[in-house]
């Protein structure tokens, strides 16, 4: 930690690196002004009923945690992020699943440039779908309360509001350190723990939670923090043996170095993605639980309370929960498979193995080529297994750790919020590192 410390205050000198840290920070405080600028039309005491409820600590908790509490003020950001990151799912599937597009990506700056262009388009249309879909709910609700021209403007701003926060994703990507979509949903969760705090402290004096309640949650709080810094950092290191080189007067090579392969190879987007996807068919029944739509599908010969009820069913379904085993198990399972799918982006065997083949590098033991990409490629597969397992178990601790410790005030502690946080702190600590190695501050840096 001290070190991290030194290396963080190091970085600080420097001009340009200090420059990125700071700009970071501007774009975290305007995120945080705009996410209390309110929509006019919303009930406020329907809104605080609504939260306190099933819905609050369900999925709509999950999206009031990730929008930085702007969805319960049903602010301009209360989509949050999660339109971008789904759209971001949706291109990175497409480009594995049709050749056409990974062409293109193979293209080069192009190429990407162009996808994500695509990718923005088809976020205008997520939020379009979503800000719909969420004013539609409110309203059933009697949490809005709005008339068609209030409903047609809070629509367009909160559909800018998500087109805002994505570009404040890329710019911090672009000019700050750290990876943007992480860095706001960090953010988002990190405005939330002084209210929960007090909220914590006041239940603790008024007698409604016991102290022995508060040591328990602070210890699992500690062991979480510990076991994900362990996992994080955990790696497994290839040798490489490189040979020698004889250029004029001069040899090359000939030493034995490492190629580490880390755990979690992902970091914290496969549990990101997971969210977005698990949310996905409980925002879509929202979108549905509008009275029009309702009416229009009743036209099929179905009545409104029998459709009402099915769309409720698939939302209580699909939604994670301590006594929904089955959408719990299948956001487990969402998050290995993109724990997997995160690692196959990020790290390439082949590429890696025919760069080590080309610098004259080889695994002991291990044929270069074909063999080093196959040998990598299941070394990989395994540790990647520990990790996206662990992941998983992590990610179930939300809907426990309240019901286990009678403390159900204090969610940063549910395994998602403690799990984003620490893995984007870490990322973001090893990239402000990075950006010292590229300066040749290396004896600052042990590990």
């Amino acid at each position: 930690m001290q070190e991290r410390i030194g290396n963080l205050a190091q970085a600080m000198r420097l001009p340009d690196v200090r420059k990125r840290i700071l700009y970071v920070m501007v774009m975290f405080g305007v995120y945080v002004a705009c996410a209390h600028v309110p929509l006019p039309g919303v009930n406020k005491e329907a809104m605080e009923r609504l939260f306190s409820g099933a819905f609050g600590g369900g999925i709509g908790g999950l999206l009031n945690a990730f929008a930085g509490g702007s969805l319960k003020r049903f602010s301009i950001l209360a989509l949050g992020i999660m339109p971008y990151i789904t759209a971001s799912i949706i291109f990175q599937l497409l480009v594995m699943a049709v050749p056409s597009l990974e062409q293109l990506q193979k293209e080069g700056e192009w190429g990407q440039r162009k996808i994500r262009q695509w990718t923005k388009y088809t976020t205008v249309g997520i939020c379009l779908i979503q800000g719909i879909g969420m004013i539609g709910f409110f309203g059933t609700m009697g949490a809005f309360q709005g008339g068609p021209m209030i409903i047609v403007f809070d629509v367009i701003m909160m559909v800018a509001g998500g087109l805002f926060l994505m570009y404040i994703a890329d710019q911090i990507t672009e000019y700050g350190i750290g990876q943007g979509v992480s860095l706001i949903i960090f953010v988002g969760i990190m405005t939330a723990l002084p209210q929960q705090l007090a909220t914590t402290v006041q239940m603790l004096v008024a007698g409604q939670i016991a102290i022995g309640n508060i040591l328990f949650l602070a210890v699992l709080f500690v062991g979480m923090i510990y076991g994900i810094i362990k996992v994080q950092q955990a790696e497994r290191k290839i040798p490489v043996q490189y040979a020698k080189r004889i250029r004029g007067t001069r040899v090359y090579g000939g030493q034995t170095s490492y190629l580490p392969l880390r755990v979690n190879q992902a970091g914290v987007m496969p549990i990101i993605f997971a969210i977005a996807v698990a949310m996905f068919p409980a925002q879509i029944g929202q979108f549905l639980m509008n009275d029009k739509i309702v009416h229009l599908v009743g036209r099929l010969g179905f009545s409104d309370e029998s459709i009402y009820s099915a769309i409720q069913t698939i939302i209580n379904f699909t939604t994670p929960s301590q006594s929904n085993h089955f959408a719990s198990f299948l956001y487990f399972v969402l998050v290995i498979l993109f724990t997997y799918f995160y690692t196959a982006v990020t790290f390439n065997p082949e590429e890696i193995a025919e760069n080590l083949q080309k610098n004259g590098g080889a695994v002991p033991g291990i044929r270069p080529g074909e063999k080093t990409r196959d040998y990598l490629d299941k070394i990989l597969y395994r540790i990647t297994l520990a990790g996206a397992v662990f992941l998983g178990i992590v990610a179930l601790m939300q809907y426990y750790v309240g019901p286990i410790t009678g403390v159900q005030t204090f969610t940063l502690v549910g395994g998602t919020s403690v799990l984003i946080i620490v893995g984007v702190a870490l990322d973001t600590m090893q990239q402000v590192e990075a950006q010292l190695l590229m300066r040749h501050y290396r004896g600052f840096l042990h590990g």
